[in-house]
């Protein structure tokens, strides 16, 4: 059994996959070409942001996003400290700090009540986390940012293709980010990300900035960065693009079966009212995690913990402060939670195996 079925998504889009490749082989533009500017189109018209700036991973997305705004050495960005490292990382790339608040036990997103209390002179913006799947409280997050002037990046990258109220994710003010790594709902095969915003000023900017700060060639009016998407990446989501609103039908129903056959035993994902969630990850909670997933791998059942160690208790953010019971929500899923395996290609006999054997486990 695989955790995310990459092969089986293969064998049913390759032909649409193989003919825009065979377009980007062909024409010989392997960056910044046509596909790539196909791409940033039609995800900007999903999302109903004005721009979509395709760019090399979801992490440089996020560094883009920040410089476009002007962060440096100084400057706090407000986020989550249970969260993919690269949430974090960005900021701390451009010699700002990233300032922690707890997570929503339910919703493992950012409370969007506590923030105000993380604000000093120096904060900048909030980066806003759709972990494993659904938006955060963004009206709420925006909200509060306009009081007191400042940015907000949506870290769309586990949520790309989620809703909130009707709003799909990276559609929102300021900017948003996301990543397209194999194992995404929406993958490519290799690295890549897109920034998204409305605002065309910080639109131009991410574009001169991704390709090394020139916006004419050989002129360099910035430091940028090399961070483009190469457009052999594009055309494989480009291939995949026309499916992918049914594979979130897919996912939908898939984690609504887990959710039903498992809620009894261990916790299940919380989907917050408004929201719809796309199940990047399909993730359980349980304070046996440990032996629970020791019993699956002797069963043959793959899991993934994300994330094992919330960002403030990394070593790489020792700098900063903070130590054990500062985030007592994000210390406890830490230690409490799993994920299953789940991708719009994961059969019902697979997912009941699945179940079978998690429910075997607490059956003692």
């Amino acid at each position: 059994m695989k955790f995310v079925d990459l092969q089986s998504q293969f064998a049913a889009y390759e032909s649409e996959i193989r003919k825009e490749m065979e377009d980007v082989l062909q024409g010989a533009q392997f960056i910044m070409g046509p596909k790539g500017n196909a791409l940033e189109g039609r995800l900007a018209a999903y999302t109903g942001a004005a721009h979509a700036i395709g760019c090399s991973s979801g992490t440089d997305a996020l560094l883009l996003a920040l410089m476009a705004q002007g962060v440096g050495a100084g400057d706090e960005i407000v986020t989550t400290p249970f969260t993919f490292v690269a949430t974090a990382e960005a900021v701390a790339l451009l010699g700002a700090a990233p300032v922690f608040v707890d997570i929503d036990p339910a919703t493992y997103n950012i409370r969007a009540d506590r923030i105000e209390e993380a604000f000093t002179k120096k904060t900048r913006g909030i980066i806003a986390v759709g972990l494993y799947g659904q938006c955060p409280e963004m009206e709420a997050i925006l909200t509060l940012a306009g009081e007191y002037g400042l940015f907000v990046i949506e870290d769309g990258a586990q949520s790309f293709g989620a809703e909130r109220n009707g709003r799909r994710s990276c559609g929102w003010p300021h900017m948003g980010a996301t990543s397209f790594f194999p194992s995404k709902p929406f993958g490519c095969y290799g690295d890549g990300g897109m920034v998204f915003t409305s605002d065309d000023g910080l639109a131009d900017r991410v574009r001169g900035l991704r390709n090394h700060g020139q916006w004419e060639r050989y002129m360099h009016r910035a430091i940028g960065i090399n961070g483009r998407l190469d457009d052999l990446q594009a055309a494989v989501l480009l291939g995949k693009f026309p499916r992918f609103p049914d594979e979130l039908v897919t996912r939908a129903y898939m984690g609504a079966r887990y959710s039903d056959r498992l809620g009894d035993v261990v916790s299940v994902p919380a989907v917050a009212p408004g929201n719809t969630h796309v199940f990047a990850q399909y993730t359980i909670r349980t304070p046996a995690r440990d032996d629970l997933v020791a019993h699956l791998r002797d069963n043959g059942i793959p899991t993934a913990v994300h994330y094992p160690i919330p960002l403030h208790l990394q070593e790489a953010f020792r700098g900063l402060g903070y130590g054990r019971g500062d985030f007592p929500e994000s210390e406890a899923a830490a230690r409490e939670v799993v994920s299953l395996p789940m991708s719009a290609f994961l059969s019902e006999a697979d997912q009941d195996e699945v179940i079978r054997k998690v429910r075997l486990f607490f059956a003692g």
